[in-house]
């Protein structure tokens, strides 16, 4: 397994400044709320700081001479400062969940956009899981940091700065007492945030291990039990489990260790203060209002300490995330519409490449081809672009007209999948051009030129929802009618309208309840609904099922490639004698074309291609 996804969860720095800016900027829509909050936040500060005052003015003024009237009318203060504290803190409170969330909203929506219009080669390096715990986990640690410490973190410093200016005003001697201690709070303080950021990493690495296994092993569950790989695999999760476990565990020490002793420091802080300010009250300097006053202050003062100790983890944790969904967002778009796209209404369906070079980005990681060489040029070819590991296609040229079907075939690695990629854009060649209808494909706008092409695939995907809404794709122009329409063209209809709710039964994720033969059969019926000018075959639809099946999907095949330009890529040869064309591509060349009989007669790669699978049907047979 691979450890470059589970490291990369290790951050460089406990703050970065630049990250928290950009971070901030997503507050900048909700400013307003955030500034009430603030304000709020302050007043809750400041009336629950008026609380050690009211006592000091009920023992000194009232207590002291028995003025029962007085000490009322200073409990109704108190109590009335206590109600208020609490109706601003539910509001605070209410405002900054709301803006949290919105940010969220925010953040997630802008994660998703920029998915969507990443390029093919981005989602070819990067795995699903490590995508979903960016827009889920790692969003959600944002909101965390948004709600519990951007905004909170003001009111614990003011609280802190307010509680030293009030015991300054009490008495500067009983302040310096009380805070002799700080020093050692400082150094507790200093030694806890080295070791907890530690910690922290070493967990966060630990469930990313984890999370990194379990993704593995549920998707190939079925390999596990089949190689009786159950108990190797549970040893494994268990070992990594109990590292997490064993690292959890320190950094529950730390945290153990912290919390009791700041609270020892402020029981020290406390008995020096009884002990100094006891005294000075015995030879009347301090009056017992003004002792008990300080004591209550400095038992305050210690909780936002153990409340910012909590939110440097918070940091760490936001700082993380942050880092991990920017490093999403600056992915650059490599594959971009024109500034001008030109207006693709209708397409004719001619195709054409004219010295097509192609190279996929490395897949080592490097960056995307984007200039200057990486290699020195060999065999004649031209330098390959940085960032790429080898040409895939090697001066391609080739028409197809409006209306022709053409077959690609040849080994695997030939090249034949790219050139449905270039085609779709998924990926733009570094030399040469793609043409449909005489135009370069860059020139299209991709949604208006993916609309004319309907792609089959051998793996079909099918999403969760109705056999209906994986026909129609969200497409709401296509009526309940075509859709049923186009299933009875391609032979769907028959197994359709067996299952207990007809269109409307439920698909589960990817298909799994639906056979390959089923889920081929769909997939052709989405493409006929669409009705694109331009059909595309990929991988042998036909490998994977039985022999009636077959015979309904090559039905299926023939009739929606009737009038359309249809590209196939075959594997099983004796399923396209009947095209208009075959290409045939070897290392990255093309190197024949014609029909059946033509290339047969030739004797050259395709004849070879074609015996060699002729004589493994005839030594099957048998058996």
């Amino acid at each position: 397994m691979s450890t470059h996804f589970q490291e990369d969860e290790i951050l460089g720095k406990a703050y970065d400044a630049r990250l928290m800016r950009r971070l901030l900027g997503y507050l900048r829509p909700y400013r307003r709320p955030v500034i009430l909050s603030v304000v709020l936040l302050l007043l809750a500060a400041g009336a629950e700081l008026a609380g050690p005052y009211f006592v000091k003015v009920a023992i000194d003024r009232y207590i002291g001479v028995g003025d029962m009237a007085g000490l009322a009318r200073i409990a109704a203060w108190y109590l009335l400062t206590l109600v208020a504290a609490a109706a601003i803190r539910y509001g605070q409170n209410y405002i900054t969940q709301i803006v949290g969330q919105s940010v969220m909203y925010d953040l997630r929506m802008q994660m998703f956009g920029h998915l969507q219009r990443l390029s093919v080669a981005f989602f070819a390096g990067n795995p699903v899981g490590r995508l979903m715990t960016r827009i889920t986990n790692d969003v959600d640690t944002l909101y965390e940091m948004v709600t519990s410490g951007v905004v909170t973190v003001f009111g614990d410093v003011f609280m802190l700065v307010g509680i030293i200016i009030a015991m300054l005003l009490l008495d500067w001697r009983l302040t310096l007492v009380a805070f002799a201690v700080l020093p050692a709070l400082v150094a507790m303080t200093a030694w806890f945030a080295a070791r907890s950021r530690e910690s922290y990493r070493a967990v966060r690495v630990r469930i990313a291990r984890i999370n990194a296994y379990l993704n593995e092993n549920i998707m190939g569950m079925g390999v596990a039990q089949l190689f009786n790989r159950r108990r190797r695999n549970f040893g494994k999760f268990d070992a990594l489990n109990r590292d997490h476990l064993d690292s959890n565990q320190q950094a529950i020490r730390y945290f153990a260790l912290f919390f009791p002793s700041v609270g020892f420091i402020s029981a020290v802080a406390i008995a020096l203060l009884i002990w100094y300010a006891g005294g000075q009250v015995v030879r009347g300097v301090v009056t017992i209002g003004v002792l008990v006053a300080a004591i209550q202050y400095t038992e305050r003062f210690w909780r936002p300490i153990q409340d910012l100790a909590e939110k440097y983890n918070i940091l760490q944790a936001a700082m993380a995330s942050s880092e991990r969904i920017f490093r999403i967002l600056d992915e650059p778009v490599t594959v971009e519409d024109p500034a001008g796209p030109v207006p693709l209404p209708h397409v004719r369906g001619e195709i054409e490449f004219k010295d097509v070079w192609f190279a996929y980005p490395s897949s080592t990681g490097g960056p995307p081809a984007a200039g200057g060489p990486a290699a020195a040029p060999r065999d004649g070819e031209p330098p390959l672009p940085r960032g790429t590991d080898e040409w895939v296609l090697k001066g391609v040229s080739f028409r197809i007209a409006a209306g022709e079907s053409v077959a690609f075939v040849g080994h695997t690695g030939a090249g034949k999948t790219s050139i449905i990629n270039l085609l779709l854009r998924f990926y733009d060649p570094q030399r040469g051009r793609v043409l449909v209808d005489g135009v370069d494909v860059r020139a299209y706008a991709q949604r208006d030129l993916r609309r004319h092409v309907g792609l089959v695939l051998q793996d079909v995907f099918l999403f969760s929802g109705t056999i209906a809404s994986n026909i129609r794709l969200g497409n709401e122009d296509i009526s309940d009618e075509e859709i049923r329409r186009a299933a009875e063209f391609v032979n769907a209809h028959r197994f359709i309208d067996r299952m207990p709710k007809g269109y409307a039964s439920d698909v589960v994720e990817r298909g799994t309840t639906l056979s390959a033969g089923q889920r081929q059969l769909i997939a052709f019926a989405r493409a006929l609904s669409h009705n694109p000018e331009i059909l595309l075959v990929l991988d042998e639809a036909t490998s994977s099922v039985d022999t009636e099946t077959e015979i309904l999907i090559q039905d299926a095949l023939s009739r929606v490639m009737h009038g359309r330009t249809s590209i196939i890529i075959a594997h099983r040869l004796s399923t396209i004698q009947n095209v208009d064309r075959i290409v045939v591509l070897h290392k990255g060349h093309l190197v024949e074309e014609g029909t059946h009989r033509d290339l047969l007669a030739k004797g050259g790669i395709y004849a070879k291609l074609y015996q060699l699978q002729y004589r493994d049907q005839e030594v099957r047979i048998p058996g």
